[in-house]
């Protein structure tokens, strides 16, 4: 069992099914999650109560982020060998980080990976293939097109046997 922190975003109905349709055809997980941005990657060695504590104080007096997005990014999977077609944030990029490595700053402290940068992003698209990839990259940032939301609530989620569970859910501000 693995505990992640992720958000998934408030978006438009247009916007929404405009990724879901892409992730549809391009992305392996497109059955197990909807569209998140991922804030605390898997970790394994802290209990569920004591992540919920922890999420409690640290989010407290977390404010919402609203984001907009304008292009897609190519990135190697630093665990297996996928490569991803990432959509990334223009604005609310700093917010992001700064929430990401505050939510690091404790308890889950051990638990960053210092070998690999944090990249907030929402993946649409995944292949072992970097040039599908690379094509999927294109295909979106050929477009002149903007995904605007909101991020208001942060969710525990269990990962255990391909799929996930909501575990806790906390409001931002």
């Amino acid at each position: 069992m693995q505990l992640l922190a992720i958000a998934y975003p408030e978006l438009t109905k247009k916007d929404f099914s405009l990724i879901e349709s892409f992730r549809k055809e391009n992305d392996r997980m497109f059955t197990i999650v909807r569209p998140h941005f991922t804030f605390v990657f898997p970790v394994e060695k802290i209990a569920i109560p004591d992540l919920i504590h922890e999420m409690d104080i640290l989010l407290e007096s977390e404010k919402a982020i609203s984001f907009s997005i304008r292009c897609a990014t190519l990135s190697k999977d630093d665990f297996n060998d996928y490569y991803h077609c990432f959509l990334v944030p223009d604005e609310g990029y700093s917010h992001m980080v700064k929430l990401h490595d505050r939510l690091y700053s404790r308890i889950l402290k051990e638990e960053l990976r210092m070998d690999i940068n944090y990249l907030p992003h929402i993946g649409v698209g995944n292949s072992k293939d970097p040039h599908q990839c690379k094509r999927m990259v294109d295909d979106w940032n050929a477009k002149d097109f903007e995904i605007n939301g909101t991020i208001s609530y942060l969710n525990i989620i269990k990962y255990e046997n391909g799929s996930i569970e909501k575990i806790e859910s906390f409001q931002l501000k």
